[in-house]
């Protein structure tokens, strides 16, 4: 059996720099890797199988279902696995759940398939199930622009963040078709940004869609500089001191759940493989 975490990200900024003829949008962003997570346990078996299934998504939308027969098909594996899920982080939260769960499943199944594809090659086939999906398969907090696809790995200083979850699903297809959305920004570099900070252009849409994001950021913001991550709806402020994290969390709105995890450099998938120096 694998057991693995696969951990949520948080975009520490997001500027959209332009759109490309295909409809696709060219963003620059910092995905920061967290040590909290979902759990994946794996077992090779005769079949492919996922338990529980989350409600709400159909067997041929899941992720790890996506991830898996990919591999299969690319590589002819006839094995299967059964998979079980520890779902902790919420669906349409903008911190990366189903791509991370689907680039563990990838990372997971190379080995307990001894199937011997590189890096390279699994990012290859997790950019055909998302975006975000590379990232993760990387295993580093990274600097990443185009649609997400071209990262370099970067050290920021660790952080303990607090990440609130409002009680609604954002919809990303909703927001990145909206026209007052900033598609426009300027390029920065990672010197620029680790000296002085940016912005998520997606936030002023969201407020205006999702009252349940303004009013968690107004919130937040009380106690810290508040960020929306991804298209949200979750946001999240740093604190040097867990406990200080601790403390805000515990005193959140009611309906409003959340949780604090430090920001890590490699993931904990890679570090649990022996991929962390790959």
């Amino acid at each position: 059996m694998l057991t693995l975490l696969s951990p949520a990200k948080l975009n520490l900024f997001l500027h959209i720099t332009g759109r490309r003829a295909d409809g696709y949008h060219e963003l620059q962003t910092l995905f920061q890797l967290l040590d909290y997570g979902d759990t994946l346990h794996f077992v090779e078996s005769d079949t492919l199988t996922l338990n529980p299934q989350i409600p709400g998504v159909a067997a041929a939308d899941n992720l790890i279902l996506r991830a898996a027969r990919l591999l299969q098909a690319t590589t002819g594996c006839n094995k299967g696995a059964a998979i079980t899920l520890e779902k902790r982080l919420p669906l349409g939260g903008g911190i990366g759940g189903g791509s991370s769960n689907a680039a563990t499943t990838l990372l997971a199944l190379n080995a307990l398939w001894d199937l011997r594809l590189s890096l390279d090659e699994l990012a290859a086939l997790g950019l055909q199930l998302g975006a975000d999906v590379p990232v993760f398969v990387r295993g580093r907090t990274a600097w990443a622009e185009g649609v997400g696809e071209s990262l370099d790995a970067v050290t920021v200083p660790p952080r303990n963040y607090l990440i609130l979850v409002p009680p609604c699903l954002v919809s990303t297809a909703l927001i990145f078709s909206q026209q007052s959305l900033t598609r426009n920004s300027s390029a920065i570099t990672i010197a620029a940004f680790l000296r002085e900070g940016g912005r998520n252009d997606c936030e002023p849409v969201v407020r205006s869609l999702y009252p349940e994001v303004a009013f968690a950021l107004d919130w937040l913001s009380n106690f810290a500089p508040a960020r929306m991550t991804g298209t949200g709806a979750c946001v999240f402020a740093s604190f040097t001191e867990r406990a200080a994290a601790e403390s805000v969390l515990l005193q959140r709105p009611e309906g409003y759940q959340g949780f604090v995890a430090q920001g890590v450099s490699v993931s904990p998938v890679h570090t649990a493989l022996g991929l962390a120096t790959a």
